[in-house]
């Protein structure tokens, strides 16, 4: 929950593909609009006329990425914005016991949401960071479709083939550009520049880690550790219950940078001496199964990689922060 700033207006956004509902909290009033520019500038003239940004929260669910446009307008304006996992609405919708569910309903209860909890805000963005975002997920999107196209390739018939190859090169030329544009809008900013040198030094993060890291996680060296492993959903939470002692698991968070740091760390297995020892320990010594013991390396990384952007401190194997 937010200390500050005091907030005076709650927003909740129910979105969908082609259209979201928005409701202010204690107001019975939804407004509807289309899920596209006019709609969303719409939007914006509602809240600019309702609300003032500096005293409204709102609130969204992720849905897929259905939320990205308009999550991205509303932090351009200024206006502080909580994206929030469904469950966590879900949840809430139970315990004050909300049965009844359509898109008008979900979002006056997301504005409900945001007056009682009042959930962290995501980084305010400026335009050049949600840019590189968008390609970053364009990036994502290709990568996707490359593998879908070439496991196509694999049994299609003769009459096929040309044509999924033919496509294969363009959605190679495709990423090549999108990749090259990455690029440059990290070479064009300093921070960013500087942040992919020292990360790329850590053996096992490579270039797509680093801008995943760059865009996705703009909070990485701000943060304390259990706070940024927190952010990306990489602490373990306990489940216990009376003399029930459950396993600890982790969930929420940041499934791209999840994503990306899960392949970082299995390629540090191998080349990272720190974190090969560190795996090798939980296996061997502690008997720890893989998906434990992977989800620990990588949260090992995390908060490395934390250490060093803090500090501005280069990798050095035979010296790990000691925050780390």
């Amino acid at each position: 929950m937010m200390d500050n700033p005091i907030y005076t207006h709650f927003v909740g956004i129910d979105i969908a593909k082609a259209k979201f509902d928005v409701a202010l909290w204690d107001n019975k009033a939804v407004q509807t609009y289309t899920n596209d520019v006019p709609g969303r500038a719409r939007l914006l003239q509602w809240l600019n006329e309702t609300v003032k940004a500096t005293h409204c929260l709102i609130v969204v669910e992720a849905t897929g990425g259905l939320e990205q446009a308009v999550i991205s307008d509303l932090l351009l304006a200024d206006y502080p914005v909580a994206k929030i996992n469904p469950k966590r609405a879900r949840d809430f919708a139970r315990a004050v016991g909300q049965l009844a569910k359509t898109d008008k309903i979900d979002a006056q209860l997301l504005a409900r949401f945001a007056q009682t909890i009042q959930p962290d805000v995501h980084p305010l963005k400026d335009a050049q960071q949600i840019e590189l975002s968008a390609h970053l997920t364009r990036r994502r999107q290709l990568t996707q479709m490359l593998i879908s196209e070439k496991n196509r390739l694999s049994s299609a018939v003769s009459s096929m083939r040309e044509r999924i190859e033919k496509h294969i090169r363009w959605l190679d030329e495709e990423l090549l550009s999108v990749e090259q544009e990455i690029d440059t809008f990290i070479d064009s900013n300093s921070e960013w520049k500087d942040n992919r040198q020292l990360l790329t030094q850590i053996p096992g993060i490579g270039p797509v880690t680093s801008m995943t890291l760059i865009a996705e996680l703009p909070e990485l060296g701000t943060l304390k550790p259990k706070q940024i492993t927190a952010l990306v959903g990489l602490a373990p939470f306990n489940r216990d219950s009376g003399a029930m002692k459950g396993r600890r698991t982790i969930w929420g968070g940041r499934a791209a940078v999840r994503r990306a740091l899960y392949m970082a760390a299995v390629s540090a297995i191998r080349w990272n001496p720190v974190i090969r020892t560190f795996y090798q320990r939980l296996r061997t010594e502690g008997g720890k199964p893989f998906k434990v013991a992977i989800t620990a390396c990588m949260r090992k990384l995390l908060v490395i990689m934390n250490a060093m952007i803090r500090d501005n401190s280069d990798w050095d194997a035979k010296f790990v922060p000691q925050s780390a």
